[in-house]
């Protein structure tokens, strides 16, 4: 036998042998692992779902990545969905389905080492399910999207122009809070999750615009799920929306990258090393909503050479320039001037857009700013000014504000000792009047505070 041949000889040929003897085993015990490891089952490790207002998406978190597929049942319905050589180790009993079209979800092994998972649901839906391979922040996924048939769990908002008088229509606003669902943004310190920050500043900039006549904001997420980013500009598009403001708070790869930044779209590219990182970054993100923005771009949104597109980038270029002066009363700019670069979500042909850096979450003291409610107000109050100061000084033919200038309205800075009624008698109008346009809940005003007033 092999071990009684290797222990005759001398001492020094027994030592040889013994070292032999380990590096068969070694050798053995690897091959075996490489034999083995393909049989070993993945595993779905967690399970997450997020509710949108036109479809329901689950995201199956996985050790590895699996195959899948899905299968429609009537009678009742159901979906299902077999991930070959995959067992379950997470628990789903505590999924939100309130809500959702799906009723209940349950859970079985199929052929012996296959997974099954079955959602029985409550409304007809449209299936659609995607691989996502594992990244550096995120592991292997499977996508299930499930959207709505006619007459849906939600209904998705609806914005039209009011029209009054003589068509005095609002000025609609989009704002758009980045990312959301399952794609968090960037991360700064304690966990802070860029989608979170932008989506608290998005909330209060349509507080604001809801207060102001002539204005009517509308949120393109209202929710934390995920919008592609082609999906931002289609929704701007539909709700007819004069301007579109999308909100973040980015990280770069140096810690010491800090300011806020305004960022118009740029034809020919990024204008610095920051710009491009962040754009390259930005459109990267829907590859985690299972969509390739090289393959899928909207040729219309491509056009930019159309005039529609030079008009809507002279716009963003000027309200950008507005809203950054405003920014730089509150927070330290990274640039001082708009900056152009190649951001995916703001090529709408002809809705002027722009992109706003709040701040870099990856910076621990503009972390530590934009976790703190106060500051995200403040934030939120220099968007809203260097919006509306541009619209008042531009508005858009057969809008409020159009019409208010035609009629010589203007505006006051209040002083010490003046008063809501002396104002009104000065300006031959009425106290009801200056609250109306200026969205004022009582008489009390501030000297340095900028009111509206309406014409005689």
């Amino acid at each position: 036998m092999i071990g009684e041949e290797w222990e005759i000889g001398t001492p020094r040929t027994r030592r040889r042998a013994s070292r032999h003897k380990r590096c068969l085993w070694v050798y053995l015990t690897a091959l075996l692992l490489v034999i083995a490891a393909p049989l070993q089952a993945t595993q779905v490790r967690d399970l997450r779902i997020w509710r949108a207002p036109d479809h329901t998406r689950l995201v199956l978190d996985l050790s590895g990545p699996a195959e899948h597929k899905i299968l429609e049942l009537s009678n009742p319905r159901r979906l299902v969905i077999d991930l070959a050589n995959t067992s379950l180790v997470a628990s789903y009993d505590d999924l939100a389905l309130d809500n959702t079209p799906i009723a209940r979800l349950r859970s079985g092994v199929r052929e012996g080492d296959d997974l099954r998972l079955v959602l029985d649901l409550r409304a007809a839906v449209r299936p659609r399910s995607f691989s996502l391979a594992a990244t550096d922040m995120a592991a292997d996924r499977v996508v299930i999207d499930l959207y709505d048939e006619t007459g849906g769990v939600t209904a998705e908002p609806t914005v039209k122009k009011s029209a009054q008088s003589n068509d005095r229509r609002d000025i609609i606003i989009a704002i758009d809070a980045g990312h959301g669902g399952e794609d968090p943004g960037a991360l700064g310190p304690g966990r802070l999750r860029e989608k979170q920050v932008v989506m608290e500043i998005a909330r209060e900039l349509h507080r604001l615009f809801e207060r102001d006549a002539g204005f009517s904001p509308t949120l393109i997420r209202s929710g934390d799920y995920y919008v592609s980013l082609k999906g931002r500009r289609d929704l701007a598009r539909k709700r007819k929306a004069d301007m579109f403001v999308s909100i973040h708070a980015d990280a770069f790869r140096d810690k010491r990258a800090r300011g806020a930044s305004v960022y118009a779209l740029s034809t020919r590219g990024a204008t610095s090393t920051t710009a491009s990182y962040l754009a390259q970054r930005e459109n990267a993100a829907d590859l985690l909503g299972g969509v390739s923005l090289s393959d899928k771009e909207d040729a219309l949104a491509m056009t930019l050479a159309d005039l529609s597109m030079t008009a809507s980038l002279d716009r963003s270029l000027n309200v950008g320039a507005s809203v950054l002066g405003e920014m730089g009363d509150i927070a330290r700019l990274h640039k001082k001037q708009v900056e152009q670069a190649g951001f995916a979500v703001l090529k709408s042909p002809d809705v002027p857009s722009i992109l706003v850096e709040t701040g870099f979450i990856s910076n621990p003291e503009e972390a530590k700013k934009l976790a703190d409610p106060r500051y995200r107000r403040r934030m939120a109050q220099a968007i809203h000014r260097g919006i509306v100061q541009w619209f008042r000084e531009h508005p858009p033919t057969g809008s409020l504000l159009a019409y208010e200038r035609d009629q010589g309205a203007r505006e006051y800075t209040i002083v010490s000792g003046d008063t809501l009624s002396g104002i009104a008698v000065r300006f031959n109008t009425s106290v009801a009047l200056i609250k109306q346009h200026n969205d004022l809940r009582n008489s009390r005003i501030l000297v340095g505070q900028t009111l509206r007033i309406p014409a005689s």
